[in-house]
This record gives C-alpha cells, sequence and structure tokens, in this order.
C-alpha cells in the first residue's frame, strides 16, 4: 500500500488497529506475543512511512490522532478482504484442513467438546482445532479481534449478549435451566446457594429467579466451576441453577427440578463474516450442530 510514495505495511497498520481497540501498547504486545518495545518501533515505524503523527501522548497513555482514525477504519475493511481472499482461496480446495481457534465457556467444554474433537478427528484427520474456555462477553470481542475464528457462546433470558457488526450468529441449542439441591424454589429460600460471579449472565439470571420468588438468595459459594457447584449439591451443602448441557450423555447425579415457565439458554455460534465459509470452520459448525441436533443427550431430565 502507497502513501505519498512510501510503503504502508498491513502488519504495523494492524498493531495500529490493535491499539485502538485495546488501548494499550502492553495490552498489544500480550494479545499478539511481542515484547512491548518491538509494538512502539513498529508503530514508530509507521508512523515515519505515513508521513504524519498517528499517536499522541495524553497523561501516561497513547491517543491515535484524526489520521490515525482514518487508516484504522481502512485497516479493518482491509483485513476482512485478505481474510475474505484467503477463506476463498482454502474453498477452492476439497481438504479440510488447518487450525481453527475454538473459544468456548465451561458447560460447553463439558457437554459438547469432547464428542465434537473425536468426530473431527475421525472425519478431518488433518484439521487442528485449538480451544480455549472464555466467558461469552469477552470471547465475542476476541474473535471480532481476530484472536479466535469461532466462538461457542451463550444468552441468558432477559440478558442479550454483546453484537459484534462483523460477525454473524447461528443458533445451536436451547438449553433449559433447572433448580437442583431443593424440591423447589420457596425450599431454597433458606438454603446455601452456589453461584457463578457477580457480573455474568448467569449470576444475574439466578438471582433474578430468586427475587421472582419473593427471597434474596444466600450466596455463600462463588465459583465459575460449575463442577463444583455439581459437587456442592451432591455433598448437600448448597442449591445452584444448572444447564442441561452440563451432563453431556451422562444421566444428571442430582434431582433436577424444572423452574416456573421452563427458563432456557440460546446458545449459538459466531465467526467473522469474512471467514464463516472457510471450509475448516464450516465444519466444525457442522459437527456441533450435529450433536445438538441428535439425541445424544440420552440421559436428558424431563
Amino acid at each position: 500500500m502507497l502513501h505519498n510514495g512510501r510503503m504502508l505495511d498491513l502488519r504495523r497498520l494492524r498493531l495500529l488497529r490493535e491499539l485502538k481497540l485495546r488501548g494499550t501498547v502492553g495490552a498489544v504486545a500480550a494479545a499478539l506475543s511481542f515484547s512491548p518495545s518491538a509494538v512502539s518501533q513498529q508503530l514508530a515505524l509507521l508512523e515515519r512511512e505515513a508521513g504524519v503523527a498517528l499517536l499522541t501522548r495524553v497523561g501516561r497513555r497513547l491517543q491515535l490522532t484524526p489520521a490515525a482514525e482514518v487508516l484504522v477504519e481502512h485497516t479493518a475493511a482491509l483485513l476482512e478482504r485478505v481474510e475474505l481472499m484467503e477463506s476463498e482461496l482454502v474453498g477452492a480446495t476439497t481438504a479440510v484442513g488447518g487450525t481453527v481457534r475454538l473459544a468456548v465457556f465451561q458447560s460447553a467444554v463439558l457437554g459438547l467438546l469432547p464428542r465434537a474433537l473425536t468426530e473431527l478427528r475421525q472425519r478431518h484427520p488433518s484439521l487442528r482445532v485449538e480451544v480455549v474456555q472464555r466467558e461469552p462477553e469477552h470471547a465475542l470481542f476476541e474473535v471480532w479481534a481476530r484472536d479466535f475464528d469461532l466462538v461457542v457462546a451463550e444468552q441468558y433470558p432477559a440478558h442479550t449478549a454483546p453484537r459484534q457488526p462483523e460477525l454473524d450468529r447461528v443458533p445451536l441449542l436451547r438449553d433449559e435451566l433447572r433448580l437442583a439441591g431443593a424440591p423447589s424454589l420457596t425450599d431454597a429460600a433458606d438454603l446455601p446457594w452456589a453461584m457463578e460471579p457477580r457480573g455474568t449472565a448467569s449470576r444475574h439470571f439466578a438471582e433474578q429467579v430468586c427475587r421472582q420468588a419473593g427471597f434474596e438468595p444466600d450466596v455463600r459459594f462463588e465459583t465459575a466451576d460449575l463442577q463444583a457447584h455439581i459437587r456442592l449439591v451432591e455433598s448437600g451443602n448448597a442449591c445452584a441453577i444448572l444447564p442441561d448441557l452440563v451432563w453431556g450423555v451422562d444421566a444428571p447425579t442430582v434431582a433436577l427440578v424444572s423452574l416456573p415457565g421452563r427458563p432456557h439458554r440460546d446458545v449459538f455460534t459466531s465467526a467473522r463474516l469474512s471467514s464463516a465459509d472457510r471450509p475448516a470452520i464450516v465444519a466444525v459448525r457442522s459437527v456441533l450442530a450435529g450433536l445438538a441436533g441428535s439425541r445424544w443427550r440420552t440421559h436428558r431430565p424431563t
């Protein structure tokens, strides 16, 4: 890319966009596995190539100039076109290979992922799937920012998941949420509860269920680990609201009670529009959808 006779490097332009997204040089360096000094040097080179000031210091932070904002806007479009070109190039072949970087939340790891990876290995031995557990709110941003290729995310009742304009959204399954550790919500009013950390959609939902039933839950155990919730319920030390997905193909180890209105969360996948047709991503989605649409949860509670 030429500007005033100088070539603008797309890799350096991406660093500028990353600074816009992440806020600090340190955050950019951590996300891309660079040193902060290397990021700063590359941004300085980009500024010389552009021939205009791109960054100004405000206190301890760097702020993008109007010229830098223009470059960032065009960089996003360039990255999208490059990714679309790569997807179409890969799509011209019949083999499914390469790497898919997948972000998932915990109950999807427990209930979907083992069988999905086994099936993918059998169908597409050349495909590499790298999996990281992430909270959906963060993972959706990270797919948009190109840290991941695909995310399995969730949306709880009355709690809309963030939407990024460059991501698609494909429904995967409806996952019922049930009470464990008490015969009814009324009985759970005086019992200790296990819930996920404050600020999560699941925590907000569980608190609202209790409040609508007329009580404030006594939350004594706060952890994002749903297996810990199950153990606390099994041992009689807490009650909790658990998603059906957490059991996978296994029979539930605790008694489960349907909540009023039988609420559910919506589980979906999201990918960047520019890479959604990439054969590897299509393959991963196809296997996930097949598992979600079949009766693989043979011991699903009723």
